[in-house]
């Protein structure tokens, strides 16, 4: 890989999409057709967590994969998942996060996949919570075409179960974020 991306500017979007998130909304269905917004709270909290044990090499602490059970969301959500992707983007910024194999939501794998993983989470998940939540959504370019590349590259294979949905059809001309959406499984057209 020749330069590491920057997962700050996608962890920063998420992380105000978060901020504006109120509790009436934590019941409301999301594009992930089995999470509500809660459950999908919930599994930003869990995948924060793991991906920053990802980048530090920390296999104990992710060994199992993020929950996605609103029951399970902590008090102060509001305020701490947005702090730990700010140090899930901090910790992405060590070049050995990068390098060697690294353990996320129970997968081994390479640190540089690792971390374009995480890229992708955070953009996809980001867009799922702006849809349920009625707010808008812009993406910075490059965490874009970091999520967009990696997308491209598991629907060209199969992806380990449970990763991705099937990919849902869009136009090769369709706006980037459009086709990253399909891509994972998910209509770009889908509103709560």
């Amino acid at each position: 890989m020749s330069a590491m991306p920057d997962l700050g500017p996608a962890a920063q979007c998420l992380a105000g999409l978060l901020s504006n998130t109120t509790d009436a909304q934590l019941s409301a269905p999301t594009p992930c057709r089995e999470y509500s917004v809660g459950d999908l709270i919930d599994h930003l909290n869990g995948l924060s967590l793991a991906f920053t044990a990802a980048a530090g090499k920390d296999r104990a602490a992710t060994a199992g994969g993020p929950s996605g059970d609103a029951d399970r969301l902590p008090g102060d959500w509001r305020t701490r998942i947005p702090r730990q992707l700010t140090e899930l983007a901090e910790a992405w910024r060590d070049p050995a996060a990068w390098e060697g194999m690294t353990q996320a939501g129970g997968f081994e794998l390479p640190g540089a996949v690792a971390g374009r993983v995480a890229m992708n989470e955070l953009v996809v998940h980001g867009w799922d919570l702006a849809r349920a939540t009625g707010q808008p959504y812009s993406c910075d370019a490059a965490s874009m075409t970091t999520a967009l590349e990696f997308a491209a590259e598991v629907a060209a294979e199969p992806a380990p179960a449970g990763m991705f949905d099937p990919p849902v059809k869009v136009s090769a001309d369709a706006e980037p974020l459009d086709r990253l959406i399909g891509l994972t499984g998910r209509d770009p057209a889908w509103r709560g």
